[in-house]
């Protein structure tokens, strides 16, 4: 080999050498986590929504990050606390990201509560992406200190009973249920039931103990909740209307996330907004027809008990008694309860259609 050839050997080997050394430096710091963000919620990690828009979601965030993002999801409660104080945690930075029901916080976000009035809402994946578009028009304010990734409500709540089966106003008369919110177990006591407040994640074993005789859930939460066996009696109304729903949150601690460089704050944006909203609804949503045909088809116990409209119109009259105290009672907060009640039910008119 000539002496020119050696060197230009040489030269091409160190050019090459060079280049793998900075791409794999590249590939290294691209891979280097920068941010952790704790998200933290009270659902058991079976629950579809952990299963299906959870995982996806942290997967998502940390791919487009290229690494530099690590989630780590920590179901049913596992770095303490309670249901109710999930919000705070957000807020206080004591976790960087929660998902929670705001009704769990009596009397905190009155804007909210209008989805919590009866024969409100439809299917998951249009009231919540109703109730995202709502948030953001009206609760900026009640929502300070949070950033909000999506604003949602869970699948059509219906009621489910132990041993009692519930085929007319009549037959819910002196039930314990446990209700979510102030405003739904203002309804079931307005039908005769004694309501009991608490987390869902409670109510297997109050209902084991006979402390409740039902509960009022969607069905996706049935098997989530573990209460497959023991609530075998189940009530859904005639109509495109459900018994009721509640307002849900995914929520990030605000200065964590305005500590994030613009590029990743632009990752957790393209996964933010009405479309988690639908996409976890949507997944509520299938997750109930799941469980409705297990029922129906034999492998879990249970009888469905459809009402009639006849008989769905007299749930709903007591129904509009709270819509009509609710409005009420904004009012007197210095609320203008009409127009937010209008607000929320146009919206849920427009997704629905």
């Amino acid at each position: 080999m000539t002496q020119h050839a050696t060197s230009h050997l040489r030269r091409f080997v160190m050019t090459t050498a060079a280049a793998l050394s900075i791409a794999v430096a590249s590939q290294a710091q691209a891979q280097e986590t920068e941010y952790t963000l704790r998200l933290h919620h009270f659902f058991p990690a079976s629950a579809p929504v952990h299963q299906e828009y959870f995982i996806p979601w942290k997967e998502a965030i940390e791919e487009e990050s290229n690494g530099r993002i690590e989630v780590q999801l920590y179901p049913s409660m596992q770095l303490g606390g309670t249901p109710p104080s999930l919000y705070d945690q957000a807020k206080d930075g004591q976790v960087d990201i929660i998902w929670t029901v705001l009704g769990y916080n009596s009397g905190r976000f009155p804007k909210a509560e209008v989805f919590d009035l009866p024969f409100l809402p439809t299917s998951g994946a249009a009231t919540s992406q109703a109730a995202h578009e709502y948030a953001m028009t009206h609760m900026q304010d009640e929502l300070e200190g949070v950033h909000p990734i999506a604003v949602h409500t869970h699948s059509p709540g219906a009621l489910h009973t132990k041993e009692t089966r519930i085929a007319s106003l009549e037959d819910i008369e002196g039930l314990k249920m446990r209700g979510p919110s102030r405003l739904v177990n203002r309804y079931l006591a307005k039908l005769g039931a004694e309501p009991i407040g608490m987390p869902v994640a409670q109510a297997l074993e109050a209902l084991s103990r006979g402390v409740l005789d039902g509960t009022v859930i969607p069905f996706e939460a049935i098997t989530a909740m573990g209460l497959a066996d023991i609530t075998t009696e189940h009530t859904i109304f005639s109509g495109d209307r459900a018994l009721y729903t509640t307002m849900m949150i995914v929520a990030m601690n605000q200065d964590k996330y305005d500590a994030l460089p613009d590029d990743l704050q632009a990752v957790i944006d393209a996964h933010s907004g009405s479309r988690e909203a639908y996409q976890i609804g949507q997944i509520m949503d299938h997750a109930d027809h799941r469980q409705i045909l297990a029922i129906q088809s034999g492998e879990q116990p249970g009888t469905i008990t459809r009402l009639e409209s006849e008989e769905t119109a007299r749930w709903q009259a007591v129904g509009q008694e709270v819509v009509d105290d609710w409005i009420a009672e904004a009012d007197a907060k210095g609320l203008d309860g009409q127009a937010l009640y209008d607000s929320a039910t146009q919206l849920v008119n427009e997704y629905t259609r």
